[in-house]
Formats: structure tokens, C-alpha cells, sequence
């Protein structure tokens, strides 16, 4: 198995941390990560969040390319339909200049109302805007000049340069709903299923993947990662960090009706107060190293887990304490699975 990163560059309000800290956190882990074996740092996006949810990853992304030398370089995920998709592939063929042929795009269409209606994007055409984007891009990367006609965009003949290293470019898909990832599936690409779902509903999407026809070479799940000396020391940090995540977006959403979150039980959240640390714990990987072998194992064994991207800069988390977590990561777990320095 591989492992990797994730940030999202969070500050609960009140903490009294400056909302640059989390941006160097990741500089200072990235090139000591890579020593240790991980292979992959990826970039949560959101938009217009009180907590600084970081809405720029492409260009978060270009500072951990600077700062490693192998590790793949990903967004997970850049909500497509905020941008404007000639400049959009523009900036991600840079990236993957910049980074050697090393970026994922990991792309998704969004939910969250208020960052569509801050944009000025009709939430109800979300769905349509993603894929036509999709479209132009894949024209713009591949073709020496083209020219495009859609319902949202049009681009007179042009050609788009420099060109990603990677042809193709890889794509992976943050989708849940049936038809999104039927669709994204016929075009290949990667499933990457949000850390939003536990594996029941990871086991459905997976399911509908493969029965559109969806290769699953690959599987990367993303989880909350968090370990300790202790399971008690573990969670003593990490359960208020994971709390605060669940419920102030992925909670609050869900009570609006905007996207579901069910917990542990299946039971759809309808109000915000529903989330807690032990009614979702089961998804995350919050534990002693012997907890945390256990579940990356279940991830394995009953998805088929190629990749677990470890979600371990959580929000209101120090950074030394997030580093300290992926240290012992590194030492204690990894091996266990053929990976680590």
C-alpha cells in the first residue's frame, strides 16, 4: 500500500493562530514526510469558510511541489465549476511543469451554497458546468489548438501552452451520487471517495464504478488520521479536531439538506448537535499504532484500498503534534503494509 497527506490549512475561530501557520505547518512536514516514505500530498478545497478552508489549492500545491522531489502532488478536490476553465487548465498544465509531471487533479462539482452564490455560479447548474469543463480542459491538454462551443463556455481557436508533462494528465473523481459516478467512470480516470463516507457507502460507490465500467487499479481513501503512544492520547487531541470538522460543514450541510451525512449507524445527521466524536468514529483512524494497523488493514481487505491519504493536520491540531502523529505513523504503521523508508 502507499500512503500520503492531506491538509486543509484550517483554524477553528477563537484559537488564536495566525492563518498562515497552517501554510508553513506543511512546508516544514512535506520534505521530512518524504524521507519517510510517504508518497502523496494532497490539498482539501473549500471556499469562503470561516476557518480559512484553503480556497486556493493549485497554488498550495505549487509550494509543496517546491519543497519535495517525489511525492505526488494533488487536489483533493478543486471545485470545478468555480472557475474559468481555459485559465484553469492553463494553471494545472503549470503545475504539472512545475512539479515534474507529478499532479493528480482530483476534481469534484461542489455542494456548499454559499460558495456558488460568493461566485456568483447558479448552484443548479453545478452538475452541467463540471462536465463541460471537464470537456474544454481535456481539448485544451491535448489538442494543438482547438477551438470550443458549450452551453457556459465558449473559446475561439487557441492554443493552450505549455502542455501538462503527463499525457494523460490524471484525473480522479471526488463523486457519490449514482449517475456523477456512472458518468465519471466511462471516462476513466480515479474514484476518490470523499472521508465524508464510511465503508459501507464506499463499498456502494465502489460498486457502481465497476458496474459502469470504472477500472479500480487504483482506490485511494482518504481518512482522518491521528496516532499516539496511547489510544487516550490519541483521541484526547484528535476528537475535538475531527468534531469540529464533521459538524461545522459536513453536519451543517447535511441539517440544510445540501449533502448527506450519515453516521456510523447509517442514520442520515438532520441537525448539526447530532455530531459527535463517537457516533462517526468508526471512519476515522484515530488510535495507537495497533488501532491504526487494524482499521488501515479493514480498508484494505474489505475496499481494496490501494492508497490511504492521512488527513493528519486536522484543524486546531499544532503542527508539532500533527508531526509528531507522522513520525509515529511512519515508524509504527507503514511497515506493517511494505511502505515507509
Amino acid at each position: 500500500m502507499r500512503f500520503g497527506l492531506m491538509f486543509s490549512h484550517q483554524v477553528p475561530p477563537g484559537r488564536g493562530t495566525s492563518a498562515h501557520e497552517p501554510y508553513g505547518d506543511m512546508l516544514r512536514c512535506l520534505p521530512r514526510a518524504e524521507e519517510l516514505g510517504y508518497e502523496s500530498v494532497f490539498q482539501v478545497s473549500h471556499h469562503v469558510q470561516p476557518d480559512g478552508l484553503c480556497p486556493s489549492p493549485l497554488i498550495a500545491m505549487a509550494g509543496a511541489a517546491a519543497v519535495t522531489e517525489r511525492m505526488r502532488i494533488a487536489t483533493g478536490c478543486l471545485l470545478v465549476p468555480l472557475y474559468a476553465p481555459l485559465k484553469l487548465a492553463e494553471d494545472v498544465a503549470v503545475l504539472d511543469c512545475l512539479s515534474n509531471g507529478r499532479f493528480v487533479f482530483g476534481v469534484a462539482p461542489g455542494y456548499v451554497s454559499e460558495e456558488f452564490a460568493a461566485h456568483g455560479v447558479p448552484r443548479e447548474e453545478r452538475q452541467a458546468r463540471f462536465w463541460e469543463a471537464l470537456d474544454l480542459l481535456q481539448q485544451a491538454w491535448t489538442q494543438e489548438s482547438f477551438s470550443f462551443e458549450g452551453r457556459f463556455f465558449q473559446v475561439p481557436e487557441t492554443s493552450v501552452t505549455p502542455k501538462p508533462i503527463q499525457s494523460p494528465l490524471p484525473v480522479w473523481y471526488g463523486l457519490s451520487g449514482p449517475r456523477s459516478l456512472a458518468r465519471a467512470a466511462g471516462r476513466g480516470g480515479v474514484l476518490m471517495p470523499s472521508p465524508r463516507h464510511g465503508i459501507p457507502e464506499i463499498r456502494e460507490h465502489v460498486a457502481i464504478w465497476r458496474e459502469a465500467g470504472g477500472a479500480v487499479d487504483e482506490l485511494p481513501v482518504m481518512r482522518e488520521v491521528f496516532v499516539a503512544e496511547t489510544t487516550e492520547q490519541a483521541e484526547e487531541l484528535a476528537a475535538p479536531a475531527v468534531t469540529y470538522l464533521f459538524r461545522e460543514l459536513y453536519g451543517k450541510k447535511s441539517a440544510q439538506g445540501e449533502r448527506e451525512l450519515r453516521d456510523d449507524s447509517g442514520r442520515v445527521v438532520d441537525a448539526q448537535e447530532q455530531v459527535d466524536f463517537d457516533h462517526f468514529k468508526a471512519r476515522y483512524v484515530i488510535g495507537d499504532p495497533d488501532f491504526a494497523i487494524a482499521e488501515v488493514t479493514k480498508l484494505r481487505d474489505e475496499l481494496g484500498a490501494t492508497d490511504v491519504i492521512c488527513w493528519m493536520h486536522l484543524p486546531g491540531i499544532s503542527g508539532d503534534a500533527a508531526m509528531r502523529s507522522v513520525e509515529l505513523f511512519a515508524r509504527e504503521v507503514m511497515p506493517a503494509f511494505g511502505a515507509g523508508a
